[in-house]
Formats: C-alpha cells, structure tokens, sequence
C-alpha cells in the first residue's frame, strides 16, 4: 500500500497579496481588517469556507504567516485559517513552539472565534494573544457547526496566559459570513440532517 504524503501549500494568489502588503500593521483594527479582506478572497477564489487568519508579532505587527480556510481545495477537514496560520508560522520559524524564548510574542488574528478544533491548536501552538473579529454564533447563525466549546473558553485561555480580545471589526467579519451564505456558498457540515442525541 502506498503511503500518502501530505504537503501543504499555501494558494498563489495569498503569497501575491502577502507580498504587496506593508511590513507591520501597528492597529488591531488594522490587523483584523486585513485578514477579513483574505477571508473575501478565499470566497472569490474557491479554496474553503470564509475564513481567514494571520499569526502577527505582537510587538511590531508585522505578519508572520497568514492563513486561509483550504478545507474544499485540499479535500481536508482540518485545515481551517487558524490551523493553516499556525502551520505556517510553526514552519517560517522552524518551532512547533511560537511562545520559544528566542522568538517575540505572538498572535493571532481570525476573523472568526475558533471551533472546536482550532481551540485546541490554539492552545498547544504558543501564541500568546488571541484577536477575534465574528463571533462563532455568527458562524453558527450561517449554519456552519463550531462544535461544542465550553461557554467559559476565554477565561480558560486566559488561564493559560493567552490574552483574548474579541468583537475587533466584528460587524464587517460577519458580513463575509453573510455573503457567503447569500451567494451560495457551501455549509460543509457532516452531521447536518441528523438529529444530535442528548
């Protein structure tokens, strides 16, 4: 049996558009809306959900590696923004640890909250501050399925010295959400007509 190999490369058109961007991005604001606009680009050019994300430094802005939903091109469920973000950065710094000594403070910036899954990735990569802009009941409002996080999330991030700030450009992030939908976009959702047990 061959073994598969799995490569993961990021879309040509996101490492154009890295490369015509300003080295730092000093505002939030400004981080936030940058990755909203790679969310809008996802859309446009097929590769996954709406969703995008960047690991920044913390102290200067500049971009580390960003990140794009791939789960429809790349035939891959786990490759939400934030996992792809992380990877790349994890790669681009040669450490499976983002908080190591040698490296400044790091974050992420994802246009919408984390699933499930990206939680956990989040908590293992060591990113320091989390900047979310949707909410995930905006994601859930579209019907995307985040899965089940407990309600006190941040404040266990925070337990682990991971800052969390959220609603930064929350209105324009959901708005790619609604566009999507709108535009018919797919709601990838393996559980979606079947009734969930209690």
């Amino acid at each position: 049996m061959n073994q598969p190999c799995f490569t993961l490369h990021l879309p040509d058109w996101l490492e154009k558009r890295i490369r015509q961007e300003k080295p730092s991005f000093l505002k939030l604001e400004d981080r936030m809306n940058f990755v909203i606009e790679l969310s809008r680009l996802n859309v446009r050019h097929g590769m996954g959900g709406p969703f995008a994300a960047a690991v920044f430094r913390s102290d200067d802005g500049s971009i580390l590696a960003p990140g794009v939903n791939m789960v429809l091109a790349a035939h891959c469920s786990v490759l939400h923004a934030e996992i792809v973000a992380i990877m790349a950065a994890q790669a681009a710094t040669a450490t499976h640890d983002l908080s190591s000594p040698e490296l400044p403070s790091c974050e992420l910036v994802t246009s919408t909250e984390p699933c499930a899954m990206c939680l956990g990735a989040v908590t293992w990569s060591g990113i320091r501050r989390l900047v979310c802009g949707a909410r995930g009941e905006d994601a859930e409002e579209m019907g995307f399925d985040e899965g089940e996080k407990p309600p006190e999330w941040p404040e266990a991030l925070e337990r682990r010295r991971i800052t969390v700030v959220r609603d930064i450009c929350r209105d324009p992030a959901a708005a790619v959400l609604r566009e999507y939908r709108a535009a018919g976009g797919l709601i990838y959702n393996p559980h979606r007509g079947f009734s969930r047990q209690p």
